[in-house]
């Protein structure tokens, strides 16, 4: 029996895991995209935009229920996943006194169980030269305040990736952490303010577009690269957290922030 090749995207009704699916949707050898997210209508929507079949799964991904029902899908089905897009997360802006623990702790579970999760239960179904893309940030590259416990989630998931896309090796699985910097035409800067006060972060200069990131994600994850820094600011910002110790990375954002 010949297996239906798939794609896996979640955080699929906005954002960069939309954009994911629209460009996934331009590339030949897909059967189907499954899109996962907490908002209904908006995958629905997207299924009148594109080509390839769309299988809607609406589930929120902070809830340990929702991944019985994707390991159920993937088992009653002779398929294989030759792309996994962990797009779902969030981040809130914000000292320690404005973010609340429900706050913090779905931060926690989307950007770093959730994705992992996923991940485990994807691989057995998945085969050489498949595709593993873990959405991580530039924010991951150093400590934030004021975006603590989202650099710090962005932090977990870029080592999760790059570790195991060693133990992926030699089964032709390659696995990338996608690293880009502030993008402007998503929801997220606009739910990360969502604070009491939000004006720890002024500005967000020089931010990129989803669809400059995506595609380059894509390039990148079909190379085999094991990092993708989707943009010059991210770039440089991976180089210098490499040699500059973080104290002064700390300071400099310090500085930034306020620009």
């Amino acid at each position: 029996m010949v297996k239906k090749k798939i794609a896996i995207i979640t955080g699929a009704s906005s954002g960069l895991g939309r954009e994911f699916v629209r460009q996934l949707d331009k590339k030949r050898g897909l059967d189907e995209m499954w899109v996962v997210a907490r908002r209904e209508e908006r995958l629905i929507e997207l299924r009148n935009q594109i080509r390839t079949v769309l299988r809607v799964i609406p589930l929120d991904l902070t809830q340990k229920e929702s991944f019985q029902t994707i390991r159920a899908l993937l088992e009653e089905e002779q398929l294989e996943v030759r792309y996994l897009i962990n797009a779902a997360g969030f981040g809130k802006i914000g000292s320690w006194r404005d973010i609340s623990i429900g706050d913090c702790d779905d931060m926690i579970d989307l950007n770093c169980r959730a994705a992992v999760d996923m991940t485990q239960l994807a691989l057995p179904f998945m085969s050489r030269g498949a595709n593993v893309l873990e959405i991580c940030s530039t924010a991951g590259f150093q400590p934030f305040p004021y975006l603590n416990i989202y650099s710090a989630s962005k932090a977990f998931l870029y080592r999760y990736s790059r570790a195991l896309r060693v133990e992926l090796l030699g089964a032709g699985i390659h696995v990338t952490a996608v690293c880009p910097y502030w993008v402007k035409d998503t929801e997220f800067i606009g739910t990360a303010q969502k604070t009491e006060d939000s004006t720890y972060i002024r500005h967000f200069p020089l931010a990129s577009r989803e669809k400059n990131v995506v595609c380059h994600a894509l390039i990148d994850a079909e190379l085999g690269l094991p990092v993708s820094t989707p943009g010059l600011v991210c770039t440089v910002h991976r180089i210098a957290a490499k040699v500059i110790p973080s104290e002064i990375m700390m300071g400099i954002w310090s500085l930034l922030r306020r620009i």
